[in-house]
């Protein structure tokens, strides 16, 4: 049985695959506490990983890697240094 957090992605070669909702610029930008030009900047840089979808290539995001760039803040802090 599948939870509101899974999609189900069939691969094309009879395989299926389960994978986490993309989460919008905005939602990731919630979650993440910072403008969404700054989540567009940190992808640019390559900081965090953006996936284009639909003909307007609108920016999706992993929840993972999300929250391991939450993590990584919370670890350095904002000027970069260990806490």
């Amino acid at each position: 049985m599948r939870t509101k957090t899974q999609v189900v992605r069939n691969r094309g070669n009879g395989q299926r695959e389960e994978m986490t909702p993309m989460l919008t610029i905005g939602k990731a930008c919630q979650i993440l506490y910072v403008h969404c030009n700054t989540l567009r900047r940190w992808t640019e840089r390559g900081l965090i990983r953006a996936y284009r979808v639909g003909p307007r290539g609108d920016r999706r995001y992993r929840r993972e890697d999300v929250d391991a760039l939450l993590a990584e803040q919370i670890r350095f802090g904002s000027n970069g240094t260990q806490k």
